[in-house]
């Protein structure tokens, strides 16, 4: 669509108005198997327009109605609304969140993610989710070598204390045009490492900033990339947490019904 990866994936947003329509009609198709439908894996199913659009709430209604299992991928605290959905779900082992802490540096935050809630109120956020049912897991991510990656042991401990049970995380990724916009960032913010933070990105790729091959693309290879996955497998053991997994039922589904909706929500 000749959009940038920077201001004008934010500013400039295409949204699927009908995507519950779409969903319930794909629910009721024969022959439809339940699988886990994951929320936000592509970008955060709480953009901050949701608040209005509420594209998300409307489509974990027609899940609910159908009892199909879903997992949802955030950094937003909007994800905290929709409890009245994802609780009784979570009941029945069919609802589980991904929580998204990047740093728990708030200097950092401001320049990663500025526009991002705060690693606090993210915490706060599991501890809600947990609170009410719904199995969390901590994701970190994206792993900064010489940023964020120093960190690490301290969020995992810092989620579990909030009421994480899970964990998972993955390396920076750098595809197509996002590879110039990193680099500039770490030009404006961290000029004197940010050599240093790229040849340790490219030792994790092959020599390149970027490798897509599956089963690698997240996790990265080589010494550097086997370092960050066990010093996140010991504190994983340390701290009680699995690794992010959640066994979701997929044997309670029935198809949603089809026709004018009444809006029991």
């Amino acid at each position: 669509m000749n959009l940038s990866p920077g201001l004008d994936f934010e500013t400039k947003l295409v949204a699927k108005v009908n995507a519950a329509e779409v969903l319930r009609r794909e629910l009721t198709a024969p022959g439809y198997s339940a699988a886990i439908v994951n929320l936000g894996s592509a970008t955060d199913a709480y953009q901050p327009v949701e608040r209005e659009l509420r594209i998300t709430r409307s489509v974990l209604q027609v899940l609910a109605e159908a009892r199909h299992p879903v997992a949802i991928v955030t950094k937003a605290s909007l994800i905290e609304r929709d409890l009245d959905l994802l609780a009784p779900l979570a009941r029945q082992q069919l609802a589980a969140a991904f929580i998204s802490v990047t740093t728990l540096d708030s200097d950092l935050t401001r320049t990663l993610e500025p526009r991002a809630a705060a690693a606090a109120r993210r915490l706060r956020t599991i501890e809600t989710l947990a609170r009410a049912g719904v199995p969390v897991c901590v994701n970190v991510a994206p792993v900064i070598p010489f940023v964020n990656e120093p960190e690490i042991e301290r969020i995992l401990e810092a989620a579990a204390a909030a009421g994480a049970t899970g964990a998972f995380y993955t390396v920076l990724r750098l595809p197509w045009e996002v590879a110039p916009l990193f680099r500039q960032w770490l030009q404006a913010h961290h000029p004197q490492r940010a050599e240093r933070v790229m040849n340790r990105v490219r030792d994790m790729r092959e020599g390149r900033d970027y490798r897509a091959e599956f089963g690698t693309r997240m996790k990265g290879s080589g010494v550097w990339a086997e370092l960050i996955r066990q010093r996140f497998d010991k504190a994983c053991a340390r701290f009680g947490l699995g690794r992010g997994r959640f066994d979701l039922r997929e044997d309670l589904f029935r198809p949603p019904r089809v026709g004018p909706q009444l809006d029991l929500f």
